[in-house]
């Protein structure tokens, strides 16, 4: 029944046949359509298909390295194969890992296909009223020791107002992006220029659950705006490998925020933004235990080419009383907690050629070069650096061909290991 009550309505015209009293008067009177709940409600999305291939096992573990927690002594992020961070392998050797860990593809150093990520993304933003609901649902088929498995993600789940005609004002509750820095706005495959995200993205790209605001004011006279992106979240602006988003283990919201500055002039365009975060960490029910960080961020583009670039640095405070020895995860005890300092940054060359035909709709080349320097209390710093190379090609708009190499070196804290990653990626985007 309700399905048939959907269809008429769906099916009936929403627009009324004309105007009475235009009519009598004789004037031409009209009454523009009104959007149907088909046209308010829209469907995109893209499907990511991958080939790898890492040197050694896929990991960042040596063999001859039996430091405890194994994770504490290396990057176990540096191999990256995927725009989701994902890498080829944390195969520890057995040891024993506390939880500092990326997601993985199962790959190990064997060269393979895969489909990393199945995205739908569904918007409802009717014109009549200032609101939008925004849902992202990603599918992302991996192999586990066990066999195939099928992740299903609910990305990002929000709605947001527009409580003013007159301003760039919008108030967002739910899981949305995180507000600190510029990286999280190339999270997507389809809308990042390379493959695999920086260093420091596991500290500035997560999706939390809470309330944010975004304010920008125009500066016509300069070409130029400011704007403030502020957040209320769960878990801050941690990836959910790091931190779980879903559930605040203290009752107290993490506190972020990004002051922004845009230059727009013709040719030239800059962008300038300064972040900060405060709160306690979710990975305790301790709410004495706090993280805090600040960031600096820059981007400039001006004929053809595009320069960004990134700096962080935060902070994991020690626990206290009780909560000394281990972290509270859920319900049950989860793994030691441990304080911990991190700084690192990057900076990318990007540079868009000027071909384009009807089938070659872009070319891209671009650098990478990050830099990130990491310590957990009781450890020696691990000091890891990592130059990115890549091609983008888009073709007829909806299909982008990227092939990168990632070279990774341990340069002080961790044993050189050969981690190197070939990655290469073709997005349909629908």
């Amino acid at each position: 029944m309700t399905g048939l009550l959907l269809f008429a309505l769906l099916a009936a015209d929403p627009a009324p046949a004309a105007d009475d009293e235009a009519s009598e008067n004789g004037s031409d009177g009209y009454t523009p359509p009104q959007p149907t709940v088909l046209q308010a409600l829209r469907f995109t999305g893209y499907v990511d298909v991958g080939f790898v291939a890492a040197q050694g096992n896929g990991s960042s573990f040596a063999p001859g390295d039996f430091r405890i927690p194994a994770d504490y002594g290396v990057d176990a992020f540096a191999p990256a194969v995927n725009s989701r961070g994902e890498v080829a392998s944390t195969d520890s050797g057995g040891r024993f890992t506390n939880g500092f860990l990326p997601r993985s593809v199962g790959a190990g150093g064997a060269p393979t296909f895969l489909v990393n990520t199945a995205s739908v993304d569904m918007r409802f933003a009717p014109t009549q009223v200032p609101v939008m609901v925004f849902m992202r649902m990603q599918l992302m088929p991996r192999f586990l020791a066990t066999g195939d498995s099928t992740r299903v993600l609910l990305q990002q789940a929000f709605g947001k107002v527009n409580p003013f005609s007159g301003a760039e004002l919008s108030i967002s509750v739910g899981k949305f992006d995180s507000v600190f820095g510029i990286e999280y706005l190339d999270n997507e495959a389809n809308i990042r220029t390379g493959i695999t995200p920086s260093l420091i993205a596991r500290y500035t790209t997560g999706h939390s659950i809470g309330a944010k605001i975004f304010y920008r004011i125009q500066l016509p006279a300069l070409w130029s705006a400011i704007s403030l992106n502020v957040a209320g979240t769960n878990s801050g602006s941690r990836v959910e490998e790091l931190v779980g988003p879903d559930l605040s283990l203290t009752g107290i919201p993490v506190g972020s925020g990004r002051l922004g500055y845009e230059l727009n002039l013709q040719r030239v365009q800059a962008k300038l933004g300064f972040s900060g975060l405060v709160g306690p960490r979710n990975d305790t029910r301790d709410v004495g235990s706090k993280q805090w960080a600040y960031g600096a961020d820059l981007r400039i583009s001006a004929f053809g080419v595009t320069l960004s670039g990134e700096l962080i640095h935060l902070v994991d405070e020690a626990p206290s009383g009780p909560f000394r020895a281990l972290k509270l995860t859920g319900l049950g005890l989860g793994e030691l907690i441990t304080p911990f300092q991190v700084s690192g940054g990057y900076v990318q060359l990007q540079y868009a050629v000027p071909l384009t035909t009807d089938w070659l709709t872009g070319l891209a080349l671009y650098g990478r070069y990050d830099r990130r320097n990491a310590t957990f209390s009781g450890f020696a710093t691990v000091e890891t650096m990592r130059f990115t190379a890549g091609v983008r090609i888009e073709l007829f708009s909806m299909v982008a061909v990227k092939a990168e190499g990632l070279f990774n070196q341990e340069l002080s804290g961790a044993p050189d290991v050969a981690n190197d990653v070939f990655t290469s990626s073709v997005v349909f985007t629908w």
